[in-house]
């Protein structure tokens, strides 16, 4: 064997061994997002089966808010029905009902007794705190997404990417009324 051949058989042991080590860097980033996509899934269906209880709970006190009510059972269902994998229409769906939950929970504001009532506060809490939850999945899964992202779009792991079918993916933001709106500042 000549001193150029083994050059060459080197050469190419050395860029097979960086291929394996991008694709499984690839396929790890990916599992990570998948799983990240999976908290997210089940925080969200532990919000979807709570909803019943908080819509009941207020809709005792404000028999009057049935389209508000109405909107929020429409929308529970609607998440239901998008598929798990779907990120871009769970967004749309997700912010759509958070919207909504808000609405209920300022439709609560106008009925001090409401606002009193122990079931209502536990509701309110574990919602509060699944809210967190929610937020904490859904930065775990956009730092993933992020991660693999970057290992997507970055030299040399693009050509592997490219070869192996890898793609970006898209973070997960649902977009709340609250966060747009503007606060009214008055000086007297």
């Amino acid at each position: 064997m000549s001193l150029v051949a083994a050059g060459v058989a080197v050469v190419l042991v050395l860029v097979l061994f960086a291929v394996v080590k991008i694709y499984n860097r690839l396929v790890a980033l990916r599992q990570s997002t998948r799983e990240g996509w999976s908290g997210i899934d089940v925080q969200l269906k532990r919000r979807a089966n709570l909803i019943p209880n908080i819509v009941e709970t207020v809709k005792g006190y404000a028999s009057h808010e049935k389209n508000l009510f109405e909107e929020v059972t429409r929308l529970r269902a609607e998440t239901g029905m998008i598929a798990s994998d779907d990120a871009a229409g769970r967004q749309v769906v997700e912010g759509q009902l958070s919207n909504a939950l808000m609405r209920i929970f300022a439709v609560a504001e106008n009925y001090p007794e409401l606002r009193a009532d122990k079931t209502f506060i536990e509701l309110q809490s574990t919602l509060a705190e699944l809210e967190d939850q929610i937020q904490m999945v859904r930065r775990y899964y956009n730092g993933t997404v992020r991660d693999l992202n970057i290992s997507v779009e970055t030299f040399p792991n693009n050509i592997i990417a490219n070869m192996f079918g890898f793609a970006t993916e898209e973070y997960y933001e649902v977009e709340q009324v609250i966060d747009k709106a503007v606060p009214d500042v008055k000086f007297n």
